[in-house]
C-alpha cells in the first residue's frame, strides 16, 4: 500500500467512517442519501472535485467488456445510487464505472422502514430496500440534463444502468414493463442491467426460470436491437442469484447465451445468513438480501462456475471486501468487479488498492 493508500485508508477508517456511522442517530439509510446529496453536490464544484480526483487517482488497466472501453477494474455496484444524483462524481472517487439503479418502469416508495440494517463486526449489511426509486424516465431526463448519453463519457467514466420489475406489476406482465424502462434508459446507458435476482420484490427472483427468462431476454434484446437503428445496440447483461443451485446457473447462463446478452453480473444478495459474527447474529432474522463479507466465498464460486460455462464477460458483485477478494475474483475468471458494501467499509482507499494491485500484477504478466 503506498503513502496515499494509507492516508486514504487511515482517513476513511479513523475519521470519516465513524463519523458516517454515527450521523443522523445511525440510521444507514438517512446517511446514505446524505452521502448521495453530498455527491451530487460535488458534481457542481470543479475545485473539490479536482482534490478528491487526486488524491484518489490510482494506476489503471484499460478492459474492454462487451465492446465498451473501461478505464479501470473497478466499478459502482446498483443500488448506491438508484436515481442517478451523483452520476458525474462516481469517477472522482476513483470509480471506472458506475452502474445506476435499480429502478422501475413507474416510481415507487419500496418497502416499510427500517430497511438497511449494518451489521459491522460481520463487514455486512442487510437491505430490503425494494426498489424505492423515482422511476426509470426520471432517471432518463436527469441524465438528459447533465448531458449523459450512451458512449459520450460526459459522467468521466461509462455507466451501467439497472432495470427492475415494479413492484405493483404482475408477473405476468414482467415483460412490458421491462421494455418501458428499457426504452427510457437505453439512450443513456453504456450497458444495461437486468435485475431479476433481488429477493426484496415478490416474485422476481421467479423470472430467473428457463423459460420466463427466454421470453424477457429475447424481448428486450430484441428491442435494444430496434432502437439502435442499425448501430451496435446497447449490451445487455443479466444479473444473477448467489441462491441459484449449479444446475440452475448452467441453466440461466444457456438462456443468457441463447437471447444473445453480452455478459453476466455475479451476484446480488443472499438470503442466507450463512457467516455472521456472534455480535450480529441478533439481526440474522431480518428479513432482506444479505451483502458484504458472509458472500465472499460463495459470490467467488458462482463467478467460478459461471465464467467456466461460457464465453460471455463476467463482472463479479458481492462480497469484494479487500483487494484480495478483488484479485480472487478477477482469478476467478471475472473481466471487472464491483463494490457496494466494500465501499461502505472500506471507502475510496479500497478502490484504489485494487486499481494499483491489478496493474502491478499485469505488469508482471499475471492475469488479474
Amino acid at each position: 500500500m503506498s503513502a496515499r493508500e494509507r492516508l486514504l485508508a487511515s482517513g476513511y477508517a479513523r475519521v470519516l467512517r465513524p463519523a458516517l456511522f454515527a450521523a443522523r442517530g445511525g440510521d444507514p439509510e438517512r446517511i446514505h442519501h446524505d452521502m448521495i446529496a453530498g455527491l451530487a453536490a460535488l458534481g457542481g464544484l470543479p475545485g473539490v472535485r479536482a482534490g478528491v480526483g487526486a488524491l484518489t487517482r490510482a494506476a489503471s488497466t484499460p478492459v474492454s467488456v462487451a465492446g465498451i472501453e473501461f478505464p479501470g477494474v473497478v466499478g459502482l455496484a446498483a443500488g448506491m445510487d438508484k436515481d442517478g444524483r451523483a452520476a458525474r462524481a462516481w469517477q472522482h472517487l476513483g470509480f471506472s464505472f458506475a452502474e445506476l439503479g435499480t429502478v422501475t418502469a413507474h416510481a415507487q416508495p419500496g418497502n416499510p422502514r427500517p430497511r438497511v440494517f449494518r451489521l459491522p463486526e460481520s463487514r455486512a449489511l442487510i437491505n430490503r430496500m425494494g426498489f424505492n426509486n423515482a422511476g426509470a424516465l426520471a432517471l432518463a431526463n436527469r441524465l438528459a440534463v447533465a448531458g449523459i448519453f450512451r458512449g459520450n463519457r460526459a459522467a468521466g467514466v461509462p455507466l451501467g444502468i439497472s432495470i427492475g420489475k415494479t413492484k405493483a406489476t404482475p408477473v405476468e406482465d414482467a415483460v412490458p414493463d421491462y421494455l418501458t424502462s428499457l426504452r427510457c434508459v437505453a439512450p443513456h446507458a453504456d450497458y444495461v442491467a437486468i435485475n431479476v435476482s433481488s429477493p426484496n420484490t415478490p416474485g422476481l427472483r421467479g423470472l430467473q426460470e428457463a423459460s420466463q427468462l427466454a421470453e424477457l431476454l429475447g424481448a428486450l434484446t430484441a428491442e435494444a436491437r430496434a432502437l439502435a437503428l442499425g448501430a451496435a445496440p446497447v449490451p445487455i447483461f443479466v444479473k444473477v442469484a448467489p441462491d441459484l443451485s449449479l444446475g440452475g446457473l448452467d441453466e440461466l447462463v444457456r438462456v443468457a447465451e441463447d437471447a444473445g446478452a453480452a455478459g453476466l453480473i455475479a451476484t446480488n444478495t443472499t438470503l442466507a445468513r450463512d457467516g455472521l459474527a456472534p455480535a450480529d447474529q441478533h439481526l440474522a432474522s431480518e428479513a432482506g438480501g444479505l451483502s458484504g463479507a458472509p458472500l465472499t466465498d460463495h459470490a467467488r464460486e458462482v463467478v467460478a462456475h459461471v465464467a467456466a460455462q461460457t464465453s460471455l464477460p463476467v463482472i463479479a458483485s458481492g462480497g469484494i471486501i479487500t483487494v484480495e477478494d478483488a484479485l480472487a475474483a478477477l482469478d476467478a475468471g471475472a473481466a471487472l468487479v464491483q463494490l457496494y458494501t466494500g465501499f461502505i467499509y472500506g471507502g475510496p482507499a479500497l478502490i484504489a488498492e485494487i486499481e494499483d494491485a491489478v496493474a502491478a500484477a499485469r505488469a508482471r504478466g499475471a492475469r488479474p
